[in-house]
């Protein structure tokens, strides 16, 4: 006998896929023979974790070779600090152009090791002493102010080594987190704050090295020679001074200037790129033409060592002297300012040089921000320029572009710096440079909604943390999100951001979604504001207006998506019309209303439907002032109209469910076991039948309701969703099964001829009931008392035919059909049968399809010991001893075939019917079944009513491979919500996807997707998944 050949270990384990992987980790000591080191089992799995695990080996590799003898002390580190693996790792993943700085520069590593960040406060001083300034000094553009001793590219070189070792310190905070999770995450708000900190201090120190060169100095002192190589010589816009930088013996003259650096843009609010120009404003006091010079001398120090400094935003743009004085500034704004320029003005802060200029320039030019929206057409101004802008995107960029695109950064940034504008006048919270806080403010000062708030403070997070991995990658300006084909820069984008697989999809599919999730969010807002003004306009003025402007108005609505915007203009009439305080309050609404239809699936059915809840429930005090004050419930009430006929319904007989909007917690967080509890609790207090069976329609009315809202907010996944709907049919079961036992005589003797068990089949049976589902049970019952079997049928019969006829009576909720056709000879046998007869049945005649029937059985109302004990009785009919023969195998695929053929409607496309279609529920749902009936008796997992709990255990026994089960996992979750969603969006239960239109649209906004993307990609993927799992079910199921 042989031994077996044990695998060789592969780095492909770490992901580690190039062809020198292992060659470079045995010469780092983390690979021998036998696979990792000790060492190595250390550090690879954090490695791995990295952006891109081979090419951080590499520039591994070459810090190797370039630090030669000190690699070993390198090594030790990396296995011992985590921190320093976390750091070093992440930057070498994420970027080639920060390792190419340390592979140069190779004992920079030492500056990641360690636990705590540099404080940004003493970036300054860093940079200071490295041009050979003084950091005690003044500050450089002060008269007095510090200036460096190098100078020319010996300053730039000294001033690029610094700050590039500055930037790879905060890359590395920033990064580090990803791949050993232990450390600590550091915030968007950090991570930008650190860069403009970083930029601050970049300013400070070439406006130091530009002063040396450009600002009188002293004579030199006897026997000092004037050294060479002055800054004059080599930034032209030194030229027309003959000083340099100071050498021993000479003592700096008081500059004839001051001159403060004004930030602007993303720096001014703190919220720098990593690669990004750093826009500035000059002001100068004194001699003018030196600080002209000067000013002139620092953007170019600072443009080669570090970053471009963009003096753009100056007045009168690039035609504009670069520096005026504090006056010159005020008169300009003053008279000839445009409406971008205000609201450029919004970021300015002081950066660099004289503060108290500084401090006197923003004192005069702050006040001039907060009346620029007095300007007449201040917001036509604003949202032309945004036009403008995106305009200026390539065609075929548009969707890429993270910072000008639809639904891009600029979008979030225009909107929030108009609500600013136009409400900061009168609420100085809002008056903040930085959008997050800004974002934030309007969210809590009510301008904004507060989910709007929060998800879009989030969405542009999201962008931002995006823009920040792409432009560290290779430290160049970019902001363009990659091509969907290109899979490599999707998933290495994906780990940098730290975006895993969902376990349905890979990282770049998640990323992918993601992406449109949020740039979806982002254009809805800002679509919001373009059009808010135009609806106010429309809802508010007088019906006698209103004829008049009808063809605009009709026109505008039509623009906004109403297929019918004259009956658009009818519901908004009948709404407004009259004094009352309620056409008051609609009038004031319907603007931010008719917006948010606008964005769903059907803004005329969602529109018709806002009218007839607000007419239904016009004697409700407490709905129009709750619309009102609770902006979350509005823009949710909106989104359920606009897409489901379901809803509606509901809502004018449930209206309490709309105060849950407000309170997302509330909405989603009931225990199904504790609404059943309430729900059997408030029945119990009713003593009429009919008063009973009311109070338990009326409270699932309310469940159904509750649990329809958040599914279709998306607050609640598939299994919540089913476990809450089969939780409240088996309460409404129990509550008015102990109503018909009360109201139903004893018989003789006092004591009931019989104990009566309801056994859940189907989908009751396995808890996963749809909002279209109806209720598939079994009645068995027990002689009690010393009465016959046919005394306790008779009594039991009456009692389940009481409680289907009651439960069945016509209403205007959704049916309560509790269907008995499971059992024992279907429609042509008893209602209920006794135990005896049930086990005497299935011995001598059940069929294939009965044992396939009970797989599904549990006990669900009524008496439990009678109930527990048939499901111990019918454990050997579905569970076989043995399993099942081949000829009852071949039976079971017989009906399936039969079932496909014959059950499936005329016309209906087998792609897309849910229930009977290839790959859909019936498919995945007999291919766990026979799976059961075959294995059942020996595999316990297999005992189960749960589909996917079927599935699960059949893949842990090795009879489905991990990939089929997932396929018939992701299918099976896909077709139940598309069915629990197709039947929200038609108002009735329905088994057929629809195929295009608004109820497709409307299908897929249920689904999760987002509002602008094209249906289809719904449609395409539900066929998608369905097509894995029927190449599933045809290798297992018909063994094919």
């Amino acid at each position: 006998m042989t031994d077996r050949v044990r695998a060789a270990p592969s780095p492909a384990r770490f992901g580690l896929t190039g062809a020198r992987a292992e060659d470079e980790l045995r010469v780092a000591g983390w690979w021998d023979d036998d696979g990792p080191t000790s060492a190595g089992e250390v550090v690879l799995p954090a490695l791995a974790r990295s952006a891109d695990p081979d090419l951080a080996l590499r520039e591994l590799d070459r810090l190797r070779e370039a630090l030669g003898q000190d690699w070993a002390e390198l090594a030790e580190a990396l296995r011992t600090d985590q921190a320093l693996r976390g750091r070093l790792f992440g930057v070498f993943g994420a970027s080639s152009a920060l390792a190419d700085f340390v592979v140069a520069n190779p004992d920079q590593w030492r500056r990641l090791a360690g636990t705590n960040p540099r404080d940004p406060g003493g970036y300054a001083e860093v940079l200071l002493a490295a041009v050979g300034a003084d950091p005690e000094s003044p500050p450089p553009g002060t008269p007095r102010g510090a200036r460096a001793r190098l100078h020319g590219q010996e300053a730039v070189r000294a001033l690029r080594a610094a700050y590039r070792g500055l930037l790879l310190e905060i890359a590395a905070d920033d990064l580090a987190y990803l791949v050993v999770p232990d450390l600590p995450a550091a915030s968007y708000e950090d991570v930008t704050g650190r860069l403009s900190d970083l930029a601050d201090a970049s300013l400070r120190a070439a406006l130091a090295v530009a002063s040396a060169d450009v600002l009188p100095s002293a004579e030199p002192a006897a026997g000092t020679a004037e050294p060479a190589g002055r800054a004059a010589d080599v930034f032209p816009h030194a030229a027309g001074n003959t000083s340099a930088g100071e050498p021993a013996g000479t003592v700096a003259a008081p500059a004839r200037c001051s001159l403060a650096v004004i930030a602007m843009g993303k720096c001014g609010g703190r919220e720098l790129n990593y690669v990004s120009d750093v826009d500035v404003v000059f002001v100068g006091e004194g001699d003018l033409t030196l600080a002209n010079r000067l000013s002139g001398a620092m953007m170019a120090i600072a443009g080669e060592a570090c970053f471009q400094v963009d003096a753009a935003l100056r007045p009168e743009g690039k035609a504009g002297v670069l520096v005026r004085t504090v006056d010159g500034h005020a008169a300009y704004y003053r008279r000839w300012a445009r409406t971008w320029e205000f609201q450029a003005l919004l970021k300015a802060r002081f950066a660099a040089g004289d503060v108290d200029l500084a401090r006197r320039y923003l004192d005069v030019v702050q006040p001039l921000v907060w009346m620029a929206a007095d300007r007449e057409g201040f917001v036509t101004d604003v949202q032309a320029m945004r036009r403008r802008v995106e305009n200026h995107v390539r065609g075929d960029l548009v969707d890429r572009e993270l910072k000008l695109g639809r639904g891009g950064l600029r979008d979030v940034e225009f909107a929030v710096q108009l609500l600013q504008l136009v409400h900061g006048r009168s609420d100085e919270t809002l008056r903040s440079a930085s959008t997050t806080e800004a974002l934030a403010a309007l969210g809590r000062g009510g301008y904004v909604g507060r989910a709007d708030a929060s998800g879009l403070g989030h969405s542009y997070r999201f962008l931002r943390t995006l823009e920040h991995r792409l432009q560290l990658q290779r430290l160049r300006r970019t902001h363009l999100f990659p091509e969907e084909h290109d899979t490599g820069a999707l998933r290495w984008l994906a780990r940098a951001a730290g975006i895993h697989s969902d376990g349905r999809r890979n990282a770049e599919d998640v990323l992918l979604a993601e992406f449109r999730r949020h740039v979806g969010r982002i254009r809805r807002l800002h679509e919001k504001l373009f059009y808010r003004p135009l609806l106010q306009a429309v809802a508010r003025v007088p019906t006698e207006a209103l004829r008049l402007t009808t063809r605009e108005a009709a026109a505008r609505l039509a623009a906004l998506g109403y297929a019918s915007p004259d009956g658009a203009l009818r519901h908004i009439q009948a709404l407004t019309s009259g004094l009352s305080r309620r056409a008051a309050i609609q009038g004031a609404l319907l603007p931010v209303l008719l917006d948010l239809l606008a964005e769903t699936p059907d803004p005329d059915g969602g529109l018709l439907a806002y009218r007839r809840v607000s007419e239904e429930l016009a004697d409700t005090p407490w709905y129009l002032r709750l619309l009102r004050d609770e902006g979350a419930v509005a823009e949710r009430l909106a989104l359920l109209l606009g897409t489901s006929r379901y809803v509606p319904d509901l809502l004018v007989r449930a209206p309490e469910v709309l105060r849950l909007l407000a309170d997302t917690p509330a909405l989603t967080g009931r225990d199904p076991a504790e609404v059943a509890t309430s729900l059997r609790a408030a029945v119990a207090r009713h003593d009429g039948l009919d008063a009973a069976v009311a109070a338990a329609r009326s409270l699932r009315r309310h469940e159904l309701l509750r649990v329809a809202c958040a599914d279709l907010l998306g607050l609640l996944d598939v299994g919540a969703v089913c476990e809450a709907l089969s939780s409240v049919w088996v309460a409404v079961l129990q509550a008015a099964l102990d109503a018909v036992l009360r109201a139903t005589p004893p018989g003789d003797g006092g004591r009931r001829p019989a104990r009566l068990a309801v056994i859940g089949m189907g989908r009751l049976g396995g808890a996963e009931l749809g909002y279209g589902s109806d209720a598939d049970v079994l009645f068995v019952c027990e002689p009690h008392g010393g009465h016959s079997d046919d005394e306790a049928v008779r009594y039991a019969a009456s009692v389940a035919g009481t409680l289907q006829r009651l439960l069945g009576s016509p209403s205007q909720d959704p049916p309560l059909h509790v269907d008995a056709n499971l059992r024992p000879e279907g429609r042509g046998g008893p209602l209920v049968r006794t135990l005896d007869s049930y086990r005497a049945y299935y011995a001598q005649w059940g069929e294939a399809w009965e044992a396939q029937a009970l797989l599904r059985a549990r006990f669900v109302a009524g008496d439990a010991e009678l109930g527990e004990r048939f499901v111990a009785a019918v454990e050997p009919v579905r569970y076989p001893e043995g399993g099942l023969s081949p000829e009852l195998v071949r039976e079971i695929r017989r009906i399936k075939a039969r079932v496909d053929s014959e059950r499936l409607p005329r016309g209906a496309d087998p792609t897309t019917h849910i229930k009977l279609g290839r790959g859909g529920l019936g498919d995945i749902e007999w291919t766990a079944q026979l799976l059961q009936l075959r294995h059942g008796h020996e595999i316990s997992g297999l005992r189960t009513t749960s589909t996917l709990g079927a599935l699960a255990a059949a893949a842990e026994a090795g009879l489905l491979g991990e990939a089929d089960a997932e396929s018939l996992r992701a299918a099976w979750t896909l077709a139940t919500r598309t069915r629990n969603a197709a039947t929200l969006v038609r108002g009735k239960p329905t088994d057929q996807m629809p195929t295009s239109g608004r109820e497709l649209a409307a299908v897929a906004r249920a689904l999760g997707h987002p509002g602008d993307a094209d249906p289809g990609e719904c449609l395409d993927g539900y066929r998608r998944v369905t097509r894995r799992a029927r190449a599933v079910v045809e290798r297992v199921f018909y063994d094919a």
